[in-house]
C-alpha cells in the first residue's frame, strides 16, 4: 500500500522546486524567442546552434554539444533541418576522420545575420522587463546550476 503524500507537500514542491521553476522559465523564454525568430524561419534552439557555429575555426560535434549542453544524438537531430535548408554543413576532420567538423554556409551566415537584430531586440525587451533584478547574478547562478 502506498503512503499518501499530503497536499501541503505538493504546494511546497510547487513553490520551491528549482527544477520546476527553471523548466517553466526556459519554456516561456523559448516561446518568446521562437515567435520573434519565426520571420527568419528559425527557432530559438536553431538560432543558438547557428550562433555556436559562428567562430573562426570549425568546431567538432563534441565541442558544440558541450557548449549547448546537449548529447550528440540530440545535436545530430537538431542539425538535420538546418542541413536540409543548407544553412549548416559538416565535413570530416583532417586530423581525425572519425570526427565531424561543423560550419555555417553562406546561407547560414546570412540567416544568422538576419536573425541577430531580432534576437537583440527580444533580448533587450526581456532584460527591460526584468530591470529590477540583478541579471548578472541570475546568469552566474544559472551557470553554477549548469555545472552541478
Amino acid at each position: 500500500m502506498s503512503k499518501k503524500i499530503p497536499f501541503e507537500t505538493t504546494l511546497q514542491v510547487r513553490d520551491t522546486c528549482l527544477c520546476l521553476h527553471a523548466q517553466g522559465a526556459a519554456r516561456a523564454l523559448a516561446r518568446h524567442f521562437d515567435k520573434a525568430l519565426r520571420p527568419v524561419g528559425l527557432t530559438n534552439q536553431q538560432f543558438s546552434l547557428l550562433m555556436a557555429l559562428n567562430r573562426p575555426e570549425r568546431p567538432s560535434m563534441g565541442t558544440v554539444a558541450d557548449l549547448l549542453a546537449m548529447d550528440r544524438t540530440t545535436l545530430t537531430a537538431a542539425l538535420k533541418p538546418l542541413e536540409r535548408r543548407e544553412l549548416v554543413r559538416s565535413e570530416p576532420s583532417a586530423t581525425d576522420q572519425r570526427a565531424r567538423l561543423l560550419f555555417l554556409t553562406d546561407a547560414g551566415k546570412a540567416t544568422l545575420s538576419d536573425a541577430l537584430p531580432i534576437w537583440q531586440k527580444m533580448h533587450a525587451a526581456i532584460e527591460n522587463h526584468l530591470a529590477d533584478f540583478d541579471l548578472k547574478a541570475l546568469r552566474a547562478a544559472l551557470v553554477l546550476v549548469s555545472n552541478i
